[in-house]
């Protein structure tokens, strides 16, 4: 059960790499005819490419020159005016495809609905490090607003030419350009024909302002949301190819399991069966579905493991075995013995948060077609070049040999960074020589996916009796950097990181490790300003200088009617907030305790979140309320249980996740900074939920909740 793969990208660390790889298979000359006329556009961005210097997804562009440094961001604008836009980034169900899709419209100056995204196709798209750590909206936003603006000037140049006009009194605006002086107006698509166009985008290219956005900045109804709420779209585990078999995987007893001895005789002699075994993976492929079952239930093996920690010994476990100090997490600033020698007050807690399941609505799933030696997967995942590269080093065979395809799937919140199932899914296609589909059960999505890593944070404290904090010392063991330091001004401090051998496979979720890192620093903060007899918010206010933080939580405080009013009895408020990933967020909540079964429940939140200039004010509140009805379940109730590398809670009728009742309600504010670029949003506003429902508790009860999830069976 040790030495399980953690699977973490840290947004600091990975960026949107500058390696694009195109393999469309047709010399440079031809690609524009194969793509029907018109104009393309391809973007230089400068940036380092950490992808490219470790050699993932490097390659050749155009004609075979080399790229070493490059990210290639392109549309194309077609003879009808119809414009296709390119990018390795992935709808997961966060709505990114019609923000970008806005992105687009606003600097070509185009309808919405004439805007097309390919998205997350490596044969099609460049090179993409992945959809995670809210990296799309500060960087693929800007990216392909700077393509857009290119093709906009370039349409002008044409129209200019065509003309014998002075390019700077044109104008453009409904996917045309107008020359007012004249009257003189012609279509983009009629600039288009005939033409075979690329242009560089310039380094420096300005873009249209957030105070003169005309279809950023609005909602604008979902792209493709009918096709979503009827069935029509198709996800990853709809797709069907003829002559298609069906898979099924012979799972080990217990984690880090061998396989012993295997009799596969009943089921190899099913019709149409084929019985795959390579090392410890067994797999079958067969005609339907239920023969896959049948012939996976006749499989009798015998499994050997060794004995391994459960969850009831996790934390002590998680001390125990610390590896020392990641000196990439956290820092050292002052003095922590002249802090608290300073402190009239000192205070000392320790936190823990257990391990949870992503539980997306779709489970992993692939189909895997071999012909000619070259693979073809459709997978959900949120990083489509990732998997070619797990495929292409799994069968041994080239990148350009493998394409992976992502259609819109359901839902990720960084579970889907690898490729499981696709990789399970060519090994069964590549023996049956056809295509095969594979479709993750619910209880092989809650056993064999990775999970949030657990966590133990301990926090030591001085705060002087004015009520500023003179010392902080936070050391988190395993959960993982992410929002390790605090927002708050301290001299004195001491933060360190202090990675563990995981007992569990663990890996990326919404917000990585912000969510407990926020969790614990808001509750001390909380336990602070009870020590100095402070109001929360007072106290919070007390030690930050931080404008947009200070403006984020008297945002939420008003909106909720902090201190405005007193709780009702068994009824409690509480309030946290915090930063992460460019984002600023505050949180309030109402709780009330039932004085009978101890059972929790949230009654009313009130969240505000500044992230800049806001792209689509619509998509934004469903993050906002999305990621607080997603943290209400990690704060009371989700919990992975385990012993001896099994998984005991492999059910949702086990393993409890937020429902339609357990549904608060919900005010969000949003502080929209048009002097500030857009960041992203799918991750910073679940940080505040878990630590404004414990410190609402505490002001109900008085008991204070240190470990998550706090009442899976009620305070």
């Amino acid at each position: 059960m040790k030495n399980h793969s953690s699977i973490v990208l840290e947004p600091e660390r990975y960026e949107l790499s500058a390696a694009p790889t195109y393999h469309f298979g047709v010399p440079r000359r031809d690609f524009f005819k194969l793509l029907g006329g018109g104009v393309a556009i391809f973007c230089l961005l400068d940036g380092a490419a950490e992808a490219q210097e470790s050699g993932r997804g490097g390659g050749r562009g155009w004609g075979g020159e080399a790229m070493p440094r490059d990210v290639s961001a392109w549309l194309h604008v077609n003879e009808k005016g119809e414009v296709t836009v390119y990018t390795g980034k992935v709808e997961v169900g966060q709505n990114i495809r019609t923000s970008l899709t806005q992105a687009v419209a606003e600097e070509l100056t185009v309808a919405p609905g004439s805007v097309q995204l390919i998205m997350g196709d490596t044969e099609r798209v460049p090179f993409d490090m992945g959809t995670f750590g809210s990296r799309t909206t500060p960087t693929m936003n800007p990216q392909l607003r700077r393509a857009a603006s290119a093709a906009r000037d370039a349409f002008i140049d044409l129209a200019a030419e065509n003309w014998k006009a002075d390019r700077t009194k044109l104008t453009t605006a409904n996917g045309a350009v107008t020359d007012p002086q004249s009257g003189r107006m012609a279509t983009y698509g009629e600039l288009a024909k005939g033409r075979e166009l690329a242009q560089t985008i310039p380094a420096v290219d300005p873009l249209i302002p957030a105070a003169d956005w005309k279809v950023m900045g609005r909602p604008l109804e979902k792209v493709d949301g009918r096709d979503f709420v009827t069935g029509r779209h198709r996800y990853p585990s709809d797709i069907k190819l003829p002559g298609m078999l069906y898979g099924k995987v012979l799972r080990p007893a217990a984690f880090g399991a061998t396989l012993v001895t295997l009799d596969s005789h009943e089921a190899e002699a099913m019709p149409g069966v084929n019985v795959v075994r390579d090392g410890n993976f067994v797999g079958v492929a067969a005609p339907s579905l239920q023969a896959a079952e049948e012939a996976l239930a006749a499989l009798h093996a015998t499994w050997k493991s060794e004995p391994q920690p459960s969850s009831d010994e996790l934390f002590n476990y998680l001390k125990k075995n610390a590896e020392g100090v990641d000196e990439r997490g956290g820092h050292t600033a002052g003095s922590i013995e002249s802090g608290m020698a300073e402190a009239s007050a000192r205070l000392e807690q320790t936190y823990t948060v257990a391990y949870i399941a992503h539980a997306p609505l779709e489970p992993r799933a692939a189909v895997a077609e071999w012909k000619d030696g070259k693979l073809n997967v459709w997978t959900g995942t949120q990083r489509p070049f990732g998997v070619r590269s797990e495929l292409a080093e799994a069968f041994h065979i080239p990148e350009d040999h493998v394409r992976v395809q992502m259609p819109d799937c359901g839902s990720g919140y960084g579970g889907k960074h690898t490729g499981d199932a696709a990789v399970e899914a060519a090994r069964l296609a590549q023996a049956a020589r056809k295509p095969v589909k594979l479709v993750w059960t619910r209880e092989e999505e809650f056993t064999w996916a990775y999970f949030r890593p657990a966590g133990v944070i301990e926090i030591k404290a001085g705060v002087r009796a004015d009520g500023t904090i003179s010392a902080w010392e936070f050391h988190n063991y395993n959960s993982g950097t992410a929002a390790i330091n605090p927002v708050y001004k301290i001299a004195n401090q001491r933060v360190q990181f202090h990675p563990v051998n995981s007992p569990l496979r663990q890996g990326s979720y919404r917000s990585l490790a912000a969510a407990a890192n926020h969790f614990a620093r808001e509750s001390f903060m909380d336990e602070l300003a009870d020590l100095v007899k402070m109001d929360p918010l007072e106290f919070r206010l007390k030690n930050l200088e931080d404008a947009r933080m200070r403006d984020a939580f008297q945002a939420a405080a008003q909106k909720f009617g902090w201190g405005k009013s007193k709780p009702a009895a068994n009824h409690g408020f509480g309030i946290a907030g915090g930063f992460d990933k460019s984002g600023y967020v505050a949180t309030c909540a109402e709780v009330e305790v039932n004085p009978d079964t101890r059972q929790v429940r949230v009654v009313r939140v009130a969240t505000a979140f500044d992230c800049g200039a806001v792209v689509n004010p619509d998509g934004l509140r469903n993050q906002v309320e999305g990621g607080n009805m997603m943290g209400i379940g990690g704060a009371l109730f989700e919990a992975i249980q385990f012993a001896d590398g099994r998984i005991l809670n492999p059910h949702f009728a086990q393993y409890r996740v937020p429902r339609f009742s357990d549904a608060p309600a919900m005010e969000v504010v949003l502080l929209d900074r048009k002097d500030v670029p857009a960041a992203g949003a799918g991750e910073t506003p679940i940080v505040g939920i878990a630590p404004a429902i414990g410190n609402a508790i505490f002001n109900a009860t008085g008991k204070r909740l240190r470990s998550m999830p706090m009442a899976p069976k009620g305070v």
